[in-house]
């Protein structure tokens, strides 16, 4: 036999409870959410708190952002221009000094071994005048059996730094010697 209309009620009350309670909830919200509008549009205390703070994340935040960024790409571009040298120095010197030891004269030797040495510093953006070349013998040059050695000295500049009134401005010296026997069977 069906349940009593009492019963009925009985089970369908919890259900209209909280239908109930969510219908309150949501007239709440609705009200406070319509108090805060109408608040701002007024002028009030939150809206001139709000407004202050508004879009200011985005300024810091590249701000911040240029102020360590240059720093770190300078000092990474000038880490990489040391390394350049490095090469650069270490080729110059190498070639110098192979070009030196397979002359047949001392004086086309050592124009030969100074162009090999400014096309390798050339290849890495360096010129001839930021580079000393130095050549020796450890006896009579371009006898058999004798050895050269080139040593090429390189001021890195800094970047973007430039020349003040002849001097200038380098991040560090870097150097690099090589050294080459003259063939005894030549």
């Amino acid at each position: 036999m069906p349940h009593s209309h009492h019963e009925r009620r009985r089970f369908l009350a919890p259900r209209a409870r909280i239908d109930a309670w969510t219908e309150a909830r949501t007239r709440a919200g609705a009200t406070a959410r319509s108090a805060a509008a109408s608040s701002r549009r007024a002028g009030g205390p939150s809206s001139r708190a709000d407004d202050g703070e508004q879009g200011s994340a985005v300024v810091e935040f590249v701000f911040l952002g240029v102020l360590l960024l240059i720093p770190v790409v300078y000092l990474i571009l000038t880490v990489a221009q040391l390394q350049g040298g490095s090469f650069a120095v270490v080729g110059a010197a190498d070639q110098a000094a192979k070009v030196y030891a397979d002359a047949s004269t001392s004086s086309e030797g050592e124009e030969r071994a100074r162009e090999a040495a400014r096309i390798a510093l050339a290849d890495f953006g360096f010129g001839e005048d930021q580079a000393v070349v130095e050549i020796s013998c450890s006896a009579q040059c371009l006898a058999p059996g004798s050895l050269v050695t080139v040593v090429v000295r390189l001021d890195v500049p800094l970047l973007l730094i430039p020349a003040i009134a002849g001097s200038a401005p380098s991040a560090a010296t870097v150097d690099a010697t090589s050294t080459q026997v003259v063939e005894r069977f030549g």
